[in-house]
């Protein structure tokens, strides 16, 4: 043993490598969760009853060598140079914990330690919250007993894996079984201590129409923290972190990503502590929790999935892609049958009537869209939705828009046929469920159905104000309104939105409670209306996370949809969400939110890259020649509409590093591909790069746009070449395999 070093037993014994092709395998009270590249391996100190982690990363197999740990010299204790699981309060770890709770006595030290553990074929689902499913052939789950003998309390920690995607699903039952009430004041929904060794964080960051903007930083001692306290998930930032080697780029590298599968406010916090582990930690906001715990109930916690990647940060985004696709979103729709629509919104906004409307949705049937979304503005009786000022909450038709109610116009809208096909349009419809203006019937009947904070002023955004979900007559309130709705007429499309955060609540744990009465809507409307397509919104990408797509399988990413600015927003996106739930749409010129002229091409180009194509215009106040051209970009967003659902994605060249962003992606079966490829500044006088794909199998052939073919080797290790002329090009390539 080394000078001034004490040797802890960190390895497992033989039998537990020899065991390794099973998922999860467990030796007394040492554990191994295995998936196709990934080893995840933990144990418990037989000492203190403490799990202390042994390795995060690519498949281990035999014996561990022993860890070598700094002598107690200090302030320091043993509990604070140890790779912890579940590191709780007090005790000699000074770093942040992953639980904190407050006893009836004030205390906060906790001492949870093993009691037993078990292993469960599949995957139990989680009360009241969205999560991963699958069968017990997709994944299994280890449950380890945690029990504090001094308080009462225990902490059930499930990992569940899904070895085909080496993701491994974390997340905590807290349970009282005191007899005072508890309060829990900060919960992690996971907890990892990484090794000793420099590191690099990735998030995504932003605000209203510029979401999803990634920052990568050093891991520095210390803490480093972000996340959202805007009781949801926010634009601000996403739930979503990425740990990843200095060196390692969009194809090499270890990679570790964490996505929480929840909507609320939370938090993600990174620290290197003392000894050089970085730990980091995801779960709800302390600020919005503080969540009293009588007697004989339990807390769950959203689960967090981790995912390793041996194959760089392209790889993590894959799996996670893939995962969710299969394994969290429940809709019929999640890969398949996403129809080109126009949305009425940037065409008219609050300006029409039962004929404009009409009007809208025959130009866009007759430029190819199989769908029409009728906007904001079609509700309210005493008080009409014709600005953003009022009506809100009031969900019934405009009499003086629709004097016959929205089903007669619903009849002949979907009487209409898109052009070159047989196919009658779909129609379909927005609201905003979950907030109410002043000035309506509804808040006049309820105002203490609102979010408020006894006497203070109720402080109004977008001239509205939150309901309260946690109130379960609120819920009922919106289930039965938006089922009326839906059951009023031929109705097959939502787009659910959501226009401002939450400012006054009568107590921080009225976030978490909001968001259970949430989930039981989204639940309960999409089960009853499963043919209905569902789109998930707020001001844009403002709850675009895990836990709407659950229930959701497309949210629009961005108000802006400026095409040059949707590149980067929507490849970020794509670092934890799978483009298939996209919503991206070809927008009028000059741009709203940018005043940029960009043709339509380019426009169409980024568009259908997301799962759902669409036009957010008015036909008719086109120039001829760009509306001339939106039949072929809609046959051509239909064509590629298939891989960008089902398929891998490729970020070849990001926006942020290049003039020429690009992207491959291929099908699920490898046979087709489309790749996109963007010119952003002119190139004068000088020759044009190669973009290098990857992905495809190097010893086959590849058809390139029905012309020449080229080896999957050449195609990856040489590339093809785009000549553009001026600014803002793009050009769409089909890919077969012979």
């Amino acid at each position: 043993m080394a000078s001034g070093l004490v040797a802890m037993l960190g390895h497992f014994p033989a039998v537990l490598a020899q065991a390794s092709s099973k998922p999860i395998v467990a030796d007394g009270t040492s554990f191994a969760l295995n998936g196709k590249t990934v080893s995840y391996r933990f144990h418990v100190d037989n000492t203190t009853g403490d799990l202390y982690g042994d390795h995060f990363g690519g498949s281990v197999t035999g014996d561990i060598p022993l860890e070598s740990v700094a002598s107690v010299n200090g302030w320091v204790g043993t509990p604070g140079r140890v790779r912890r699981e579940f590191p709780d309060q007090g005790r000699g770890d000074f770093r942040i914990p992953a639980i904190r709770i407050r006893q009836s006595e004030g205390y906060t030290v906790s001492d949870l330690q093993y009691k037993s553990h078990e292993i469960i074929a599949g995957k139990p689902a989680l009360s009241g919250l969205p999560a991963t499913m699958g069968s017990k052939e997709d994944v299994s789950t280890l449950v380890v007993h945690l029990y504090d003998k001094y308080s009462d309390v225990s902490a059930d920690l499930s990992y569940s894996i899904f070895p085909n995607y080496d993701a491994i699903v974390r997340s905590v039952n807290v349970t009282n079984h005191g007899t005072a009430n508890i309060t829990i004041e900060s919960l992690a929904s996971l907890s990892v201590d990484l090794p000793f060794e420099d590191l690099e964080m990735i998030s995504l960051r932003g605000d209203w129409a510029r979401e999803a903007h990634r920052e990568r930083r050093k891991v520095e001692y210390g803490i480093q923290s972000f996340g959202s306290a805007t009781g949801y998930s926010s634009h601000l930032h996403n739930p979503f972190l990425a740990l990843v080697e200095p060196s390692a780029t969009e194809s090499h590298g270890e990679v570790w990503g964490f996505s929480l599968v929840y909507t609320g406010s939370f938090s993600i916090d990174v620290e290197k502590g003392s000894q050089g582990f970085t730990r980091a930690l995801v779960g709800f906001n302390p600020g919005h929790l503080s969540w009293n715990l009588p007697p004989g109930e339990t807390l769950t916690s959203p689960e967090c999935v981790s995912v390793y990647s041996k194959d760089g940060i392209g790889g993590m985004s894959r799996s996670l892609h893939s995962l969710y696709r299969k394994h969290l979103i429940k809709s019929k729709f999640a890969t398949s049958d996403r129809p080109a629509l126009l949305n009425s919104w940037e065409g008219l906004s609050f300006d029409y009537n039962e004929t404009s409307i009409y009007n809208l949705a025959n130009e866009a049937a007759e430029v190819g869209a199989k769908l029409f979304v009728l906007d904001d503005g079609w509700f309210g009786e005493k008080y009409p939705r014709t600005s953003d000022e009022q009506g809100l909450g009031d969900w019934v038709p405009n009499p003086d828009r629709f004097p016959n109610g929205l089903e007669p116009m619903v009849k002949n809208i979907t009487g209409l046929k898109a052009a070159n096909s047989s196919t009658n349009m779909r129609f379909g419809i927005w609201v905003e469920p979950e907030m109410v203006n002043p000035n309506s019937t509804l808040y006049n009947e309820h105002p203490d159905w609102v979010l408020h904070a006894g006497p203070y002023p109720r402080t109004e955004r977008r001239n509205q104000l939150v309901l309260n979900l946690a109130l379960p007559e609120v819920q009922e309130f919106i289930i039965k309104s938006i089922s009326d709705i839906l059951s009023s007429a031929d109705i097959t499309y939502v787009k659910w939105d959501n226009n401002r955060g939450m400012h006054e609540m009568p107590s921080p744990a009225t976030d978490h409670a909001y968001m259970l009465g949430m989930y039981h809507v989204f639940d309960t409307l999409t089960s009853k209306f499963p043919n209905v397509l569902w789109e998930g919104c707020a001001s844009g990408g403002g709850r675009f996370d895990p836990g709407v797509l659950q229930y959701f399988p497309q949210i629009w990413t961005s108000d802006d949809t400026d095409a040059v600015q949707r590149i980067t927003i929507q490849l970020g996106t794509s670092l934890a969400y799978p483009p298939s739930a996209m919503g991206a749409h070809l927008s009028a010129v000059p741009n709203q939110q940018t005043g940029r002229t960009v043709s339509v091409a380019f426009r169409g180009h980024v568009a259908m890259m997301g799962g759902s194509f669409g036009l957010e215009l008015d036909p008719a106040e086109m120039p001829a020649d760009d509306k001339a051209a939106l039949p072929g970009l809609i046959a051509l967003a239909e064509k590629v509409n298939p891989i960008v659902l089902t398929g891998d994605m490729w970020r070849l060249n990001l926006p942020e590093d290049s003039n020429w962003p690009a992207v491959l992606f291929i099908s699920e079966n490898g046979q087709q591909a489309v790749l996109f490829v963007f010119q952003l500044s002119a190139n004068i006088d000088h020759s044009w790069p190669r973009i290098r794909l990857q992905g495809l199998d190097a010893k086959a052939s590849y058809k390139v746009d029905g012309n020449a073919s080229y080896t999957g080797a050449t195609l990856m290790n040489l590339g093809l070449q785009f000549p553009f002329d001026g600014d803002l090009g793009s050009q769409v390539v089909m890919l077969e395999k012979q």
